[in-house]
């Protein structure tokens, strides 16, 4: 984890503290741990992004931040809120967001994918799949997604 002062290239938008614990778990034995910032609802994840929320203007915390993973089912502004306001900002539009939910609900997916989420991932149960799901994650949009010059 890092102090809010540093930028961080992983933000972790999860209420759960068991969730939280056990995603950090998992990156760090994947080696992908470095940078990762935990906020523990959505106001504090856009405040973070945007230190004058509501007001959503450039940040450094954008020049840094490769990665997203967000709850769904927050407290203050959920995670369809966040998706909503960070995908419809074109400062942070291009940001992977990747929603790691217990929400198994069509609906939650179809909103969620409409308003352009990354990914859609159902935290599995067992703690060997969660590993394996958070490495792939990581491996992905961490190592191997590509962006654009203008956005590095």
């Amino acid at each position: 984890m890092i102090d809010r002062l540093e930028l961080a290239e992983i933000l972790l938008v999860e209420d759960n503290p068991n969730d939280v614990e056990l995603t950090l778990r998992a990156l760090k034995k994947n080696r992908l741990s470095n940078k990762i910032l935990v906020v523990s609802d959505g106001e504090e994840a856009l405040k973070y992004i945007f230190p004058t929320y509501p007001k959503t203007e450039k940040h450094p915390a954008l020049s840094r931040l490769r990665l997203i993973l967000l709850d769904l089912k927050l407290p203050k502004v959920d995670g369809v809120e966040v998706l909503k306001i960070l995908k419809k900002n074109p400062l942070t539009a291009h940001i992977p967001i990747v929603v790691l939910t217990s929400s198994r609900e069509d609906k939650d997916l179809i909103e969620t994918y409409r308003l352009g989420v990354n990914s859609y991932i159902t935290k599995p149960v067992e703690f060997a799949n969660f590993t394996d799901a958070i490495r792939e994650i990581g491996m992905y949009w961490l190592l191997l997604n590509q962006l654009p010059p203008e956005l590095t």
